[in-house]
């Protein structure tokens, strides 16, 4: 009927009024026609085509291979089915169009013609179909685009004729009949043109059959193991009605679902095959455009336009069919006046045209909802699996810009932003068809009265464009202050143990408040806007009304009851678009806002791939070759870092590389691998690398994992590899062996077990290259021995090896040394010959021979004789030291203990919550601020909306008149104005409204968010060492952006939909209270349905929640990793599990969105007939009963039951999915927290601790309750003012000894006592602000040189100079231009590993506390600075106790005490003096070894010295 009319407004616009107007007929005659010649052209071209065959004789069998067996689909045959029933109908059409002349058309000739040409067309249709080649996997585009048109066709040719019919007040026909029929076959050829296959199977004479479909990729095969997708598998009648999902539904109400109970996703929606089609995307920008940097919006719009397409069809008809039901109300209650004269045939009609219309609305409008999520759902994982791409090959210069919490704010936050705008997108098609039906439905009732509403329409909408300018500029603060926040989140995290070693918590606790309430700031201010936009939206139909009525009075145009019911309804559908149109732009503001950040992410410096030239190993003999080199980290700057670098390596060499701190070692390294901007030069490679970086680099996982690395398990080359890296005695010592769960960053692992694991990772790859940085600052002196005897010249004799080191013991054996200085090789050469040069290397070794002679002498002096040891117990085996201290002590136990097997796993899986959310979470949520108290007045606020906006509508229906005969109860101008203030009333109501629960939801979030960042940053250790930091960093993330912005409305919206289904009840049983007969089953109904849907979707909302973290944990790890991942080429194995990953998110959030969609479908088909029953009634009851202005109110507010009815369980399931987050959240708000910061009755005195005493009394530690005590049974006091030495096997427990004392790991059993004062009695601050410690791990924090020395700002700037220049790094920092105020990166990547250990001494000399904790305080410094270094710790601590733990023996052989640890006892505890009297002891071993290690290097030094 819409069509109908818009024809006919267009025949009156151009002046031709015609008795019978054949504008259909012309239309669908022109349709006919092209649709011949198109078919027409094909067979000419296909007849060329064939002579041509002819002529070169090639036969059809050379070219086609026909299948033995077809086996035709579902699809096929309805099509075939549908065809034949349509040429059937228009040959009945024609037939009755010649015996009865059955036409509206003026001209029967036209009319004939039209028919018979669409006779023709189906006719063909039908045989096209027929002999579709049986190897097509489609059904050809001309054929689905015919489909398409006609669908269009018959329906604006059955609304033509029914209108016709009524407008004449004549009986149905058999032409009606006939139309129907044909609409239903063209609706589900409609649907079959859409989905586009066959269906045609053939069965090959194996009996093996196979779907034709070209595009699956033979890797199908290799996931047949998987459940296979239910989506991909589905019927036309299945798609339609979403019943497909049924077979989830089945299993998900029996039970809570596991991740192995959801199908897989289809083919087309898997990350490999979006991810690949995305790249398709980008390739044909890039060709188009000719640039290596394309367009991402241009690469969005090929990759999505095909669906966006499709989903803009479904839109448009929706909107259309929507408007159907305000059009028809005018005649509905005209007829309810005249109903004894009009007869109940024209009441049915309509009835049916409302039902029709509704039913067509929902399945359109499930379909164009569906496919926005679809298409959205693609974007997503299109759009994350290149930011992880981009993330892996990132330069450091670019690495720096973009921390690893920004990275992930856009794939979290960022994409989610650019997928919503795949639904929004569907508003650009829909909102001009639906301003144009409103306008044209006002047109028809009120003339020109419609051109006020027009105006007042656009006016409202115009008012939207700068609110929604202003809430762009509020989305992009927003995103900054996020970033901002996650950032330091994410660099809080990643140095828990070093704030709370340092006592630093709390201020940067402190710090992320604040960054907090900057970003509720502008959350406040965008959702005050938002509460604007409300207003807007609920008062836009009676501002338009008002405007409308007014101009309609001064105009004298009539308001009867039925033009005003009708205007009612379409300024009630008009909501819509008005309110579209500010999302709509909002969503634009923030799509582009994100899409933005993503293509300046996406636009960034990449490292140059083209930097390193591989050779075959068969075209050179040298394995590295450098010329004339020159590199830097920034792509920009004319100073090089490394500068006039020429090296030749040839196969099998051993290349060591020397230098002081920050001379460039590690970068040479990084420009052999590509790691650098190479400004100048070549750098060529023969062979496959393997790298072992400094800071080491492990994966969460088991060990045997971590060391395979992606090569496939080979038992014999495993235990090879494992015993030449020392690691067989550890994993003796895990609970699982080398099965054993690795926590994140490897944080229940030593720094030894850590770096041997990754130098063990490398040795398995058996690469032909190995570029070791500093592999052996980690390790104590055995073990490092061991590694270079065992590793570097045993199982990788013959490979070509460089090696940075600052151990000089370690240089005669290379074959060539390079000694870095100022990013250049000042000199090269062996051994011999660079101590003969005396340039430079003699101060290395000097520093070296220096610390070898005090523990020479230290040696000697304590016995005069060292008796040597037989030549074969040089040959150390790798569990020696544990075996001579098994046999000389007899300290061990046999085997380590039995432990469960769940001990293996340190992280556990994420916690879930099963079952339904429980009352408590919304009671937690909705009583957080002021109990609850601000809950009953915004009910009472849209209670009193809702009760002021039925009483307005209420009076406007009630005294207007039902005919143009009647005259009105009351003057116009009081109707209108008691109109304006009910109206004026209901707007502040929902102003209110929407203000109050903006500033309650907001206070909830920011409530929730400091009581969850409390209880994470007071949670001990153990949660972070079991707890990955993207579990936090999700929850902190996507789950705080839920409650910030979403969660209130989504809640609120569960009482208002309510609070509306009942006013509209109230109004629709004024008219007829027997529609309660069919409304409470089908309620009842409805509420089944969404009790059966519940357990699925809530269990799929919560697996979508958790597979998240997996990604984000994932791209963290990889980013840290990138360096090694792309030396050991392994990028492509990291990209396909992070699709794999993806995949697993994609499969619950697929599902559980369609699951929404399933129910949707079955709620709006409900209400639809609730409504057409409704109808029913009022055309069935007596004429009299019932007021016809009150039906039509009835009928006005019955237009929307459909979406009110599915709105209330929408948004009661909506809610309890975004509830999920609160319940995350909540989790994360009750963690067990560590002991108290400060405890006021036992605070210690101010000078405490004076002496610095430390004593241990049968100190027992263990790691979590289920695991094996790491320090076992610990007796012994250090005393004050000394210096005790700590040393022992890596993994011995030495670390562990020192976060006993600062209280990291609580005593399991006995106690620490310093200073006569139990520390397990005392505050956490107070005792770990009196103590310092220099951590294994030098720790930066983004910011500045002076916020990293003095994060807490205690001290001047010229005690910060004088701690700069004690630690070697005055001149340094000095030389910077911002001096105190230079920058430092994240993670302090601009600083080398060394400097970074300096500054972490910087603190601990401004500290000054009594007590010092050297823990491998000076691995990543070379020996030089060591001794510098050991200088100011000996003159700036002289009365002080200092307890260092360190590998290096000559940095502990000066120690009043030696402890000696192995496998967490105390094995010697002693003087070193008295320690080496006992040539059995194990100090005395440890000494030996290192003596014998330099033995070589000592001889070379002293005969060059002579």
């Amino acid at each position: 009927m819409v069509w109908e009319d818009l024809s006919n407004m267009a025949l009156s616009a151009t002046s031709l009024t015609l008795e019978s107007p054949c504008m259909l007929e012309h239309v669908m005659l022109l349709a006919g026609i092209v649709f011949l010649s198109i078919w027409l052209t094909q067979m000419v071209i296909k007849g060329v085509e064939l002579i041509k065959k002819k002529k070169n004789k090639v036969s059809d069998q050379d070219t086609e291979i026909l299948p033995t067996v077809l086996k035709y689909g579902l699809a096929y045959k309805t099509s075939i089915f549908c065809s034949t029933l349509l040429v059937a109908v228009h040959v009945i059409l024609l037939l009755l169009m010649v015996v009865k002349g059955e036409t509206q058309c003026n001209s029967k000739l036209v009319a004939f013609t039209s028919e018979t040409v669409l006779v023709l067309s189906w006719v063909i249709t039908l045989i096209s179909v027929c002999k579709i080649p049986k190897i097509n996997v489609k059904f050809p585009l001309m054929l689905r685009s015919w489909w398409v048109c006609s669908f269009f066709l018959c329906i604006i040719n059955l609304a033509f004729h029914s209108h016709f019919r009524i407008s004449k007040q004549t009986q149905i026909g058999w032409r009606e009949y006939a139309d129907l029929l044909g609409l239903l076959a063209s609706a589900v050829l409609l649907g079959i043109s859409i989905r586009g296959r066959t269906g045609i199977v053939l069965i090959a004479t194996d009996g093996i059959s196979e779907p034709l479909l070209s595009e699956k990729s033979g890797k199908e095969s290799d996931s047949s193991s998987k459940k296979e997708s239910l989506y991909g598998k589905s019927t036309f009648i299945q798609l339609i009605t979403f019943s497909w999902l049924n077979p989830l539904f089945a299993v998900g109400y029996k039970k809570a679902l596991e991740p192995s109970d959801i199908p897989d996703v289809a083919i087309g929606e898997s990350a490999e095959f979006l991810s690949s089609s995305f790249d398709e995307s980008l390739r044909k920008v890039k060709e188009a455009d000719g640039t290596s940097n394309p367009s991402v919006f241009k690469a969005i719009y090929l990759f999505a336009r095909k669906k966006t397409l499709i989903n803009a069809c479904f839109a448009v008809a929706s909107a259309a069919a929507s408007y159907v039901g305000p059009y028809l109300i005018t005649d509905f209650v005209n007829f309810l006046a005249e109903k004894g004269s009009r007869g109940l045939n024209q009441g049915y009609m309509l009835s049916l045209g409302f039902l029709c219309a509704k039913m067509i609305e929902t399945i359109t409008q499930r379909q164009w909802i569906f496919g926005a999520r679809q298409a959205g759902l693609r974007l997503r994982v299109a759009l994350i699996a290149h930011i992880y791409k981009k993330g892996l090959n990132l330069s450091s210069r670019s690495r720096q810009s973009h921390s690893g919490g920004e990275i992930m704010n856009y794939m979290s936050v960022d994409v989610q932003r650019i997928t919503d705008f795949m639904y929004y997108i569907n508003v650009i098609w829909m909102l001009p068809v639906q301003v144009t039906l409103a306008v044209y439905i006002l047109h028809t009732n009120l003339g020109l009265g419609s051109l006020a509403a027009l105006v007042a329409t656009l006016t409202v909408m115009a008012t939207n464009i700068p609110l929604t300018r202003i809430q762009k500029r509020y989305q992009s603060k927003i995103m900054e202050a996020k970033d901002s926040r996650m950032k330091a989140t994410s660099e809080v995290l990643r140095n828990m143990k070093t704030l709370k070693l340092q006592a630093w918590d709390t201020e940067f606790q402190q710090r992320l408040e604040e960054l907090r309430e900057t970003e509720s700031i502008w959350l406040w201010k965008s959702l005050r806007q938002g509460a604007l936009s409300a207003l807007i939206f609920w008062a836009s139909p009676t501002f338009i009304s008002l405007v409308t009525f007014w101009v309609c009075m001064w105009m004298g145009i009539e308001l009867t009851a039925g033009r005003v019911l009708s205007a009612f309804a379409t300024f009630r559908m008009l909501q819509d678009p008005i309110f579209s149109l500010p999302d709509l732009l909002n969503v634009i503001a923030q799509g582009k806002v994100s899409a933005d950040r993503i293509a300046s992410y996406l636009r960034k410096e990449e490292v140059q791939h083209n930097a390193i030239e591989n050779v075959p190993r068969d075209q050179t003999e040298f394995d590295i070759v450098i010329e004339n080199g020159r590199f830097s980290w920034d792509s920009e700057t004319s100073n090089p870092t490394l500068d006039g670098i020429d090296l030749r390596v040839k196969r099998g060499t051993k290349v060591a590389i020397c230098g002081t701190v920050g001379s460039g070692k590690s970068s040479l390294l990084s420009g052999i691998l590509g790691e650098m901007y190479k400004q100048s030069g070549t750098v060529k490679i023969s062979g496959t690398k393997a790298y072992v970086p400094q800071s080491p680099w492990i994966l969460t996982g088991n060990f045997r994992d971590n060391i395979t690395f992606g090569k496939e398990y080979n038992s014999v080359k495993y235990e090879k590899t494992i015993e030449a890296c020392a690691l067989i005695k550890d994993f003796e010592l895990f609970s699982c062996g080398d099965l054993t769960e690795i926590g994140e960053r490897g944080i229940n692992m030593s720094g030894g077990q850590k770096q041997r694991v990754q130098i063990a990772r490398s040795v398995y790859q058996d690469a032909d290259i190995y570029l070791f940085d500093d592999p052996f600052s980690a390790v104590d002196a055995h073990t490092g021995s061991h590694l270079f005897k065992e590793c570097l010249m045993g199982v990788l004799r013959e490979k070509t090896i460089l090696y940075v080191t600052h151990q000089v013991e370690f240089l005669p054996a290379a074959d060539l040394i390079l000694v870095m200085q100022n990013g250049r090789i000042a000199q090269a050469g062996t051994f011999e010959q660079l101590l003969k040069q005396n340039i430079g290397f003699e101060v290395l070794v000097g520093a070296h021979s220096q610390a070898l002679e005090s523990i020479l002498m230290v040696e000697n002096s304590s016995r005069t004789t060292l008796n040597p040891e037989p030549e074969g117990e040089s040959n150390v085996h790798s569990q020696s030291n544990s075996e001579l201290s098994h046999t000389l002590h007899n300290t061990e136990q046999g085997s380590p203990p039995e432990i469960k097997e769940k001990e293996g796993k340190l992280v556990q899986d994420e916690e879930r919550e099963r079952g339904s959310i429980s009352r408590e979470v919304y009671w937690t949520y909705l009583t957080t601020v002021k109990g609850g108290a601000l809950v009953p007045f915004i009910i009472l606020a849209q209670s009193s909306f809702q009760v002021l906006q039925v009483a307005s509508n209420y009076w406007m229906a009630w005294v207007c008149p039902t005919s143009s005969d009647a005259k009105p109860t009351y003057d116009m101008d009081f109707i209108l104005l008691v109109y304006m203030a009910l109206s004026v009333g209901s707007a502040l109501c929902v102003l209110l409204r929407a203000i109050l629960v903006a500033k309650a939801g907001l206070w909830t979030a920011q409530k929730l968010f400091i009581k969850m960042l409390h209880s994470v940053l007071r949670a001990p250790m153990s949660f972070f060492d079991s707890t990955p930091n993207g579990r936090i960093l999700n929850r902190v993330s996507t789950d705080q952006s839920v409650v910030d912005l979403e969660m209130a409305n989504k809640l609120g919206w569960c009482a208002f939909s309510i609070i509306q289904i009942l006013g509209t009840i109230a109004v629709m049983s004024q008219a007829a209270w027997q529609v309660f007969v069919i409304f409470i089953p089908v309620t009842a109904v409805c509420v089944w349905y969404q009790r059966y849907y519940t357990p699925t979707a809530r269990e799929l909302a919560r697996l979508s929640q958790i597979q998240i973290t997996p990604i984000l944990h994932h791209f963290t790890e990889s980013l840290a990793g990138a360096a090694s991942i792309r030396a050991f080429d392994q990028e492509g194995r990291f990209v396909y599990s992070n699709l794999e990953l993806i995949d697993n998110y994609s499969k619950p959030w697929f599902h559980n969105v369609s699951a929404m969609e399933w129910l949707s479908y079955r709620l709006n088909i409900l209400s639809n007939f609730v409504f057409a029953f409704s109808l029913v009634l009022l055309v069935v009851l007596p004429e009299g009963v019932i007021d016809p202005s009150i039906a039509g109110l009835a009928v006005t507010y019955g237009i929307n039951l459909n979406v009110l009815q599915a709105a209330v369980i929408w948004n009661i399931c909506n809610a309890e999915n975004k509830m999920i987050s609160v319940e995350r959240i909540i989790q994360y708000t009750d963690i067990k927290s560590e002991a108290a910061l400060v405890i006021e009755d036992s605070r210690p005195p101010n000078n405490w601790p004076e002496i610095g005493t430390i004593c241990f009394k049968n100190l027992q530690i263990r790691y979590a309750e289920h695991l094996p005590c790491v320090l076992k049974d610990i007796n012994c006091t250090f005393p004050g003012r000394k210096k005790i030495g700590v040393v022992g096997r890596t993994g011995s427990g030495k670390s562990t000894l020192i976060q006993a004392i600062f209280r990291i790991v609580e005593p399991w059993e006995g106690s620490i006592i310093i200073d006569d004062l139990d520390v397990c009695k005392i505050g956490l601050h107070d005792l770990r602000l009196r103590l310092s410690i220099i951590p294994q791990d030098p720790t930066m924090f983004e910011g500045t040189v002076r916020g990293n020395l003095d994060p807490l700002d205690q001290y001047s700037d010229q005690q910060v100079w004088e701690a700069l220049d004690k630690c070697q790094l005055g001149q340094l920092v000095r030389s910077k231009q911002e001096k105190l105020q230079a920058s430092v990166v994240e993670n302090g990547e601009n600083w080398s590993a060394g400097q970074r250990q300096l500054f972490c001494l910087g603190r601990a000399l401004l500290k000054k506390s009594s007590i010092l904790v050297l823990d491998e305080a000076t691995a990543s410094v070379d020996s030089a600075t060591d001794g510098v270094i050991q200088k100011i710790i000996s003159q700036e601590f002289k009365d002080r106790t200092v307890v260092t733990i360190a590998h290096r023996i000559h940095t502990v052989i000066a120690s009043d005490l030696v402890l000696v640890l192995s496998d967490g006892k105390i094995v010697e505890f002693d003087a070193p003096s008295k320690l080496l009297e006992r040539e059995d002891s194990f100090f005395s071993k440890l000494i030996r070894e290192y003596s014998r290690r330099s033995q070589s290097f000592n001889c070379l030094a002293t005969q060059n010295g002579q």
